[in-house]
């Protein structure tokens, strides 16, 4: 801590950063023995039965939110060590950790709030009382008694009215490079998107195609393309921070860059040179605006079973059947269209990636490419970019563009761009998150009752503060799995963990933010009942979280078998 920060120190326990790292140690121990005792609900002759482990999802999905928590703890701890090396750990990062840390302690006890209304607690997991014991080691007791107390709040809340939210963007942990770009979008968003923002999604509007061609020519469709291919070269720790500074400003902006990371990485990974020569410099200028096509009517996250086929007709793939939930499907140039190449296969070995090109929406029609139709898919957040359902009919595809020049990989090819799509999401959960607290600290700042302005009573300012430990504790799990992916290592289990808990996370502060402005939260014209219904949608696509949690838990167990 800093010598500045020594007149409040009396709030932060004096030795806060060991006691956090101790406190991670136990959550993870307690994570190693759970681990054990739910693969003995779920195990047939040493191996995970499927249908025994869909019986016991509670105590599967349970796990893997066990797990999250403990990793969270784990890299929060991280980072302020991180900080406090460089001198920067000062009041502000001290008291967020140790409320974040506080709250997961007692909720590792007590349970953990998978969503509203499901909570999964130790006993739950099968786990005997000498592992329900390691909760309550003295480092994670003491947090539980004594770091997380009203005066915390109030004072956490009290630095946050000072700087109007930003404390919670302040010493990130990321190089001053990182910084920059922040800076550069955070003041691009204020400008361009925050005064736009309400009427467009009011109004249902698409996205201007201006902001669009002014975000490529900042660079953000290339942002982790190679600059080989006319990219920026950067990583996915950039690809955060411009994805958080957006969808801080408007969901619906932040995620204009989301299909093209998606077609990129597809190519990246799975193309032919001449694929890579050809797409992704003009991807990455913006010139092609792609769309994801996977998901069809009633499948869901089942993407074996899609049943939209492609049949070999001379020098094209002939596309027949049915998607759904396509997003910026009309406005798109190209489509990375998931197709079943081999009719007699009816799971995932079959499919194949198309790379499909397209007309962009025009005066003809939303979507005038011959053998092509759709329906927009009217919803209530998410704005900007348009959901369809789209139908296919004769719809021709060179061969040449099938992706790899191999069929059957489609499957393969698609789980090669999950990490990175689910880091995303999660980068786009915090800004959707820190959004929803600036607007209700604004509120409540502003909001006048009884004499004072309503931030003053702790029930509301309390919201506040929880929101800004749990945004500061989701963004190092998210920059963590970043990073594993920067350095080439695989990172699945973090990316799941940083999508499910940060989606979580966004909910409860858009939900909080709109209980602060009573009333009037439930009114169109107040931008927080946008922000409410654009938060609701995070924890759906890029994998539900019960998707997440399964994930995070299967491989956590089958890695226990070994």
């Amino acid at each position: 801590m800093s010598q500045a920060d020594a007149g409040t120190a009396d709030l932060v326990l004096p030795d806060l950063r060991e006691t956090m790292r101790e406190a991670a140690r136990a959550a993870q121990a307690f994570v190693a023995e759970a681990r054990a005792a739910v693969r003995a609900k779920v195990s047939a002759d040493g191996k995970i039965d499927r249908k025994a482990a869909d019986r016991e999802q509670h105590a599967v999905h349970g796990f893997g939110w066990y797990a999250t928590y403990a990793e969270l703890m784990t890299q929060v701890s991280a980072w302020a060590d991180g900080l406090a090396a460089e001198g920067a750990f000062g009041e502000v990062e001290a008291l967020l950790a140790q409320l974040l840390l506080a709250e997961y302690a007692c909720q590792l006890v007590g349970g953990v709030p998978m969503n509203q209304g499901e909570v999964v607690r130790p006993a739950d997991l099968g786990v005997d009382r000498q592992t329900m014991d390691l909760l309550f080691a003295p480092p994670l007791a003491r947090l539980m008694q004594a770091a997380g107390g009203q005066a915390v709040k109030t004072r956490v809340a009290e630095l946050l009215s000072e700087a109007r939210g930003r404390p919670t963007l302040e010493r990130t942990g990321l190089d001053e490079t990182f910084e920059m770009i922040r800076d550069q979008f955070h003041a691009f968003a204020e400008e361009k998107v925050v005064p736009f923002a309400h009427q467009w999604h009011l109004e249902d509007q698409l996205i201007p195609i201006a902001l669009i061609g002014e975000l490529g020519a900042l660079g953000v469709f290339g942002l982790t393309i190679p600059e080989e291919f006319g990219g920026a070269g950067l990583g996915k720790t950039a690809m955060c921070v411009v994805s958080e500074e957006l969808s801080r400003g408007y969901i619906g902006v932040g995620s204009l860059g989301t299909r093209s990371e998606i077609a990129a990485e597809l190519i990246l990974t799975g193309g032919t040179e001449a694929q890579k020569q050809r797409w992704l410099p003009r991807i990455a200028s913006a010139e092609v605006l792609p769309t994801a096509v996977f998901t069809e009517p009633n499948t869901g996250s089942d993407l074996g079973s899609l049943r939209a086929r492609a049949a070999r007709d001379g020098d094209d793939y002939v596309v027949t059947g049915n998607k759904t939930w396509i997003t910026h499907a009309a406005r798109a140039d190209m489509m990375t269209l998931l197709v079943r190449t081999d009719p007699q296969t009816t799971d995932y070995r079959g499919l194949s990636m198309l790379l499909a090109p397209k007309t962009r929406m025009n005066e003809a029609g939303d979507f005038p490419t011959p053998g092509m139709s759709g329906g927009e898919i009217g919803v209530i957040g998410y704005r900007g970019m348009k959901e369809y359902e789209l139908g296919f009919d004769g719809f021709r595809v060179p061969a040449e563009n099938l992706l790899g020049g191999v069929e059957g990989q489609g499957f393969k090819q698609l789980m090669a761009t999950f990490e990175s799509a689910r880091i995303q999401t999660a980068a786009r959960a915090i800004g959707v998150a820190q959004c929803a607290m600036e607007t209700g600290l604004r509120y409540a700042l502003d909001r006048r009752q009884f004499g004072g302005p309503i931030f003053e009573f702790p029930r509301v300012h309390n919201k506040l503060a929880m929101m800004a430990a749990e945004i500061m504790g989701v963004r190092q799990l998210t920059y963590f799995a970043a990073r594993r992916k920067d350095e080439g290592k695989r990172c699945d289990l973090e990316a799941g963990m940083a999508k499910l808990l940060s989606a979580r996370v966004a909910w409860a502060a858009a939900d909080n933010a709109l209980q602060i402005h009573g009333g009037n939260g439930f009114a169109m014209e107040y931008a927080i009942s946008r922000v409410l219904a654009d938060a609701r949608i995070l924890n759906i696509f890029e994998g539900a979280g019960e998707i997440q949690a399964q994930v995070i838990a299967r491989r956590l167990l089958e890695e226990g078998a070994n």
